[in-house]
């Protein structure tokens, strides 16, 4: 919430909240659940409660065309939308939601797969990443490596990482090696990213979170194209 607002001080714009529950969002009534918004934010979290909302919600944002903001959970649920969405993977999931899923698009690493103790699988403080020309983290950041804050356990999957570039995926940040994927986007959407961290640790009022400035922006941009 403080992060939107230091976005909104940023932009010169006073950030409006509405809060919509993921767990009464169904396919029949997301339109209505999301009527008049000028952008859509999927914040982390743990667990299978509202994660079928949150799926729709997504689509929503990315067909209709309205900003979108995924953070950490928001992330591998934008990954897990885009591949029943446009990938046609009607099972896709993570496998913390599904172990039984055959395109478990989110998933534990397999260096992490032997770990016994749940604590050593977690990916937790700041970790670098390269960020790649010509999108919308170079644009936010304007710089090629930055540092970032996590708290998660589950990553992208690298195995379908082929398959969402050849449908217009861009994996926009990676750890320095590549092995992990940091941030997606979708070139040709008004703002579309999903980041595995936390920009909002380190987002202040003076020095507002530069992906939450830039989210604000486009949001900004929408709504005062559609008036």
């Amino acid at each position: 919430v403080e992060a939107l607002k230091h976005g909104g001080i940023a932009a010169r714009a006073n950030v409006k909240i509405r809060w919509v529950d993921s767990e009464e969002i169904t396919p029949e009534n997301v339109a209505e659940k999301l009527k008049g918004v000028d952008g859509i934010l999927v914040p982390g979290g743990f667990g299978t409660r509202g994660t079928e909302g949150k799926i729709e919600a997504i689509r929503y944002a990315r067909e209709e065309k309205i900003p979108f903001l995924g953070i950490c959970l928001g992330m591998q649920i934008a990954a897990i939308a885009f591949a029943r969405g446009v990938l046609g993977y009607e099972d896709a999931n993570s496998s913390e939601f599904d172990p039984e899923s055959s395109h478990p698009v989110i998933a534990l690493m397999e260096e992490q797969m032997d770990l016994a103790d749940m604590g050593g699988t977690m990916r937790l403080g700041a970790y670098p990443c390269r960020i790649s020309p010509d999108t919308l983290m170079m644009k936010a950041y304007g710089k090629g490596l930055i540092e970032e804050r996590h708290r998660h356990r589950y990553e992208f999957n690298n195995k379908f990482r082929e398959v969402y570039m050849e449908h217009g995926a861009i994996f926009s940040g990676q750890s320095p090696d590549g092995t992990l994927v940091e941030a997606m986007e979708i070139p040709g959407h008004p703002f579309y990213l999903g980041v595995q961290y936390h920009p909002e640790f380190k987002s202040r009022p003076n020095r507002a979170h530069p992906i939450f400035r830039e989210f604000v922006k486009a949001a900004l941009e929408v709504k005062e194209k559609n008036s």
